[in-house]
């Protein structure tokens, strides 16, 4: 026997906003939403204690408060897995231009800049990633996804940090070191960890001075991983060599912001699960989710 289930839906172009949204909430038994929405105690307040659980179409969950969520007793599903695979390749082709300069070349060639110059041995080169050593941080599903492909690129060493024992990425043929020996060492550096209150604005000036001077930094988890203004004063500087920014803080990043007028900077829109199969099947769990959630049977994908 199936349960009919009422779903009122926010069909607008842009977030819903938080107005509406707490207009719309009482009295509902599951909330599905994404990462623009910032799921709070204001929210579950308003809810009401009908509501059973929060299904989201996302693996980061730092846009929902747990503990309120846990305190009230409300489930929170979420979407690993399904998008493992295009956040890894993502984060390769992410990785690719930035050391090679894709974007910067591109314009180059938008500009009229090509046409005017003449060939020179030092124009737009770039990194190889063949036979350099390349530091992952946090070696969750993405990370040993990532850390997998890297070595058809034949890359001499493949450093990580998890926060618990990971024998599968040693053998892979990776090695575990603490934080700050992955940034002294790494030819590039990879973050694919989680957004936690330990590991907000863990890549600071003190991050980055650790770094080598000839280091390509790649970010594809979440923004506030990275103290902004650091980053740019390290770009700047030439503390670092290059940086490839998936997510950033504040998402969208305005379109005057210091790292969109940077050279060695390559910033794109959070479009590390942009394909069409993942964001299905993310839609899809997430369902799935929320009607096991209502009806109080195993979630296929549960946190809490």
């Amino acid at each position: 026997m199936y349960q009919r289930l009422d779903l009122e839906v926010w069909d607008g172009d842009q977030p819903i906003p938080r107005e509406e949204l707490l207009r719309r909430v009482p009295g509902k038994q599951g909330i599905i939403c994404l990462l623009t929405e910032k799921i709070d105690s204001q929210v579950l307040d308003a809810a009401g204690s009908s509501l059973k659980v929060v299904s989201t179409i996302s693996v980061g969950t730092d846009h929902i408060d747990l503990e309120a969520a846990k305190a009230r007793g409300i489930k929170v599903g979420y979407t690993p897995g399904v998008l493992t695979d295009a956040v890894a390749e993502l984060t390769l082709g992410l990785t690719l231009a930035t050391a090679r300069c894709f974007f910067r070349s591109h314009c180059e060639i938008r500009s009229g800049g090509w046409e005017k110059s003449t060939w020179s041995p030092l124009k737009m080169y770039g990194k190889l990633l063949q036979g350099s050593t390349v530091g992952i941080v946090g070696l969750g599903r993405i990370g040993f996804a990532l850390l997998k492909r890297l070595k058809a690129f034949q890359v001499k060493d493949i450093l990580f940090t998890a926060r618990s024992p990971k024998p599968h990425g040693e053998a892979e043929g990776g090695k575990e070191v603490r934080f700050e020996e992955l940034l002294q060492k790494s030819d590039f550096v990879i973050c694919t960890c989680a957004l936690t209150p330990e590991t907000q604005g863990m890549f600071d000036k003190t991050a980055f001075h650790l770094m080598k001077s000839s280091v390509v930094f790649i970010n594809i988890s979440r923004g506030g991983l990275v103290n902004q203004d650091d980053l740019v004063e390290a770009l700047k500087g030439g503390e670092i060599w290059g940086a490839g920014l998936d997510v950033m803080t504040p998402e969208p990043l305005p379109h005057d912001h210091p790292l969109l007028q940077l050279a060695n900077c390559t910033v794109i829109p959070h479009i590390g699960s942009a394909t069409e199969k993942t964001r299905l099947d993310m839609a899809r769990l997430a369902a799935e989710n929320l009607i096991a959630g209502i009806k109080g049977t195993s979630m296929p994908a549960q946190l809490l």
